[in-house]
């Protein structure tokens, strides 16, 4: 079958949105084609890229593609036009994949296994579960001849060395979000260990498969191949594999004070194609006190919600004590029956005795808090919920429901800042999000996180003290018990230029069949403050991201194209003759 290769060029070059931002060359071999390359090397994998290339070249399938001229260069040790070197990368890429496939899926299911995961009064670098992923990187990065340095247990560098001075990270992170176990269920019923990699379809479902273990695995794969292959490069890569990411965020600079930093950084720890810009995240933390109830009915004595204040759970759960649960039950059932109702239907009530106990449960979808459009709150409901039935439900007035006030009256179902009036938006970056989603308590404190991501346009400064005014002013009527702190980053945002990223955004829109567009992203990530930071994948823009969620997974197939993708980037920038 013929595949009309310089069309799909010309069409990609036209889709170009910002003036200036062109590849120089092409890697004229489309998605279909490079299907057909690994179905016809599925069953009979080459045991090493040059002879890859020549059963290629030998074959009808490398003839129709046209790759002959560049395969027969590289075979001769001839010089390269950049569209044949580009071509060589690509099907570099391919053969990484045909090559290392499962045993990349196989390193991803190990380092799944491992539950690296904050735990309160436990720093990371001391963390035994740490300390073990920490051995097994290495001991990968050693059969894989590439160089491994433990960073006082806070950053794993792993090097892939070149012949010049400059230096690319490839930034990825072994720390994952906690999780709620018994919300790790299917639709269907089925009950997923979080810390197994469980496959379903093409589902490979586990907490860390998306965020961000896949990351470490393709990129040591791909610095394996290029390793054995011998393939010159004009600069060093150096995969930094953070353990606070998803934290303190403190392992990087610690790394930072004590090694280079690289010219040029690069996360795999975001979307797809080339993501330019950042927002600014932060925290709104409000902190009420524990206080006894007053007045009369049932009490609320706790309520579950995030485990961290970037994800928004699936579900949140309210106890409540009763002299009467069957009869609050019922009450709170029929409550948030017509709640959820009026409030669009797409999340679930249910209230039951427990003993002496009420649990009352809000399901809604989980998502990661920088797009809380892609989920339903269930944290933002139960406590508009509690705050609507106070007063038609006898309840005792306590630290909950002082939360329940705030969370009603100043944020609401709104994600965008709306009901509290400080919402605003950028033509790029898109709007401000406000997302409740971190709860804790303990015998002194109720804490509820709103989760920040703001666009550049307003100054974290500016906001801050827009935030602090109106909160002030409505608890100066409310006169609620209650302390806040407001933290927020500088947004980021970089102006696209230089090669390295024209070869970033083609190697990517290619391989996808994207537009040849930069994207913007919510979540911010390691190389946020860091020169020539850009995020490189590993999600596609389409699709929901199911970091941070409950069920996580990453498909078998998106997996094994982003090992190819990864190994054709670090071939081609490894390449080029100035970045």
């Amino acid at each position: 079958m013929h595949f009309p290769l310089k069309q799909l060029a010309v069409a990609t070059l036209l889709a170009a949105s910002l003036s200036g931002v062109t590849p120089s060359a092409f890697a004229n071999i489309t998605p279909e084609q490079s299907a057909a390359i690994l179905k016809n090397f599925s069953e009979t994998p080459a045991t090493d890229f040059r002879s890859f290339l020549a059963a290629l070249n030998k074959d009808d399938l490398g003839k129709t593609i046209d790759t002959g001229p560049a395969i027969n260069a590289f075979l001769d040790n001839k010089p390269l036009t950049a569209d044949q070197q580009n071509e060589i990368h690509r099907l570099l890429g391919i053969y990484t994949r045909v090559k290392y496939g499962k045993a990349a899926l196989e390193t991803l299911r190990e380092l799944v296994e491992i539950p690296t995961f904050n735990v309160d009064g436990l720093p990371q670098y001391k963390n035994p579960e740490f300390l073990k992923i920490a051995d097994r990187i290495q001991a990968l990065a050693k059969s894989f001849n590439l160089t491994f340095r433990n960073v006082d247990n806070r950053v794993y560098e792993i090097s892939l060395e070149g012949s010049g001075d400059e230096l690319v990270g490839i930034h990825a992170h072994a720390d994952v979000v906690p999780v709620t176990p018994e919300n790790w269920v299917l639709k269907d019923g089925t009950r997923l260990d979080p810390f197994k990699v469980t496959l379903i379809g093409d589902r490979m479902y586990g907490r860390g498969t998306e965020d961000d273990k896949n990351g470490i695995v393709v990129a040591m794969y791909a610095m394996k191949v290029i390793k054995e292959e011998k393939l010159p490069l004009a600069r060093t890569f150096k995969l930094l594999v953070d353990t606070t990411e998803e934290t303190a965020g403190d392992a990087i600079p610690y790394y930072f004070a004590r090694n280079p930093v690289p010219q040029y950084n690069l996360a795999l720890d975001g979307g797809y194609p080339v993501v330019i810009a950042e927002k600014g995240s932060g925290t709104v933390m409000a902190t009420f006190p524990v206080r006894k109830g007053d007045g009369s009915g049932a009490e609320i004595i706790s309520m579950t919600g995030g485990k961290a204040t970037n994800q928004i759970p699936s579900a949140s759960v309210a106890t409540l004590v009763s002299d009467t649960p069957a009869e609050l039950a019922a009450a709170l059932q029929q409550a948030g029956t017509e709640y959820a109702k009026r409030n669009g239907g797409d999340f679930q009530v249910s209230a039951k005795v427990d003993g002496k106990d009420v649990k009352l449960t809000v399901t809604g979808v989980s998502a990661h808090s920088s797009a809380p459009q892609s989920g339903v709150n269930p944290v933002a409901r139960m406590l508009e919920l509690i705050h609507s039935v106070d007063g038609k439900i006898a309840l005792k007035h306590n630290h909950i429901t002082d939360a329940a006030r705030y969370a009603s009256d100043n944020w609401g179902l709104d994600y965008l800042g709306g009901k509290l009036g400080v919402g605003f938006s950028d033509a790029f970056m898109g709007p401000l999000t406000t997302s409740l989603t971190f709860v804790s308590q303990d015998d002194k404190a109720f804490k509820l996180a709103v989760n920040l991501r703001a666009p550049k346009g307003k100054s974290p400064e500016a906001l801050k003290a827009q935030i602090e005014q109106k909160l002030n002013a409505w608890n100066a009527h409310a006169k609620v018990n209650v302390s806040f702190t407001c933290s927020l980053d500088t947004p980021m945002y970089r102006n696209p230029e230089g090669e390295w990223v024209k070869a970033l955004l083609a190697v990517s829109t290619e391989n996808l069949g994207m537009a040849h567009t930069f994207g913007t992203s919510a979540g911010a990530t390691s190389v946020h403050d860091l020169p020539n930071g850009v995020q490189f994948g590993l999600a596609r823009p389409e699709t929901k991201y199911t970091g941070h969620t409950d069920g996580e997974f990453k498909t078998v197939d998106q997996f094994l194209l982003d090992l190819q993708i990864v190994t054709e980037m670090m071939g081609r920038i490894g390449q080029l003759p100035k970045l």
